[in-house]
């Protein structure tokens, strides 16, 4: 065998491997892919629980009338401070 040609079987092989390598890449970038898509997925329900929460309790804010709707008002600030902060957070999180 020449060295023209050992050479070029060295460099085949070298590139076989990075080939390899590639194609890990490719399957981790699936896996992380999926895992972001859940953890998103996870986020976005809960921020949905906080909506509902937030929800409820201004309805009951609105239901108590106008003498008992201010024992209700720190509930619905709470819930409304939770909700704004955690989307901010998420959208920031996401926006990377």
């Amino acid at each position: 065998m020449s060295k023209k040609d050992a050479y070029k079987q060295k460099i085949e092989a070298e590139l076989e491997l990075v080939q390899a390598r590639l194609s890990e890449f490719k399957a981790r970038g699936k896996v992380y892919a999926a895992d972001v898509h859940i953890k998103y997925i996870e986020r976005v329900e809960e921020l949905e629980r906080m909506y509902d929460t937030a929800k409820v309790k201004l309805q009951k804010l609105d239901e108590a009338g106008e003498e008992k709707w201010e024992h209700f008002k720190d509930d619905v600030e709470s819930a409304w401070h939770t909700l704004s902060t955690s989307v901010k957070d998420v959208a920031e999180k996401f926006k990377k």
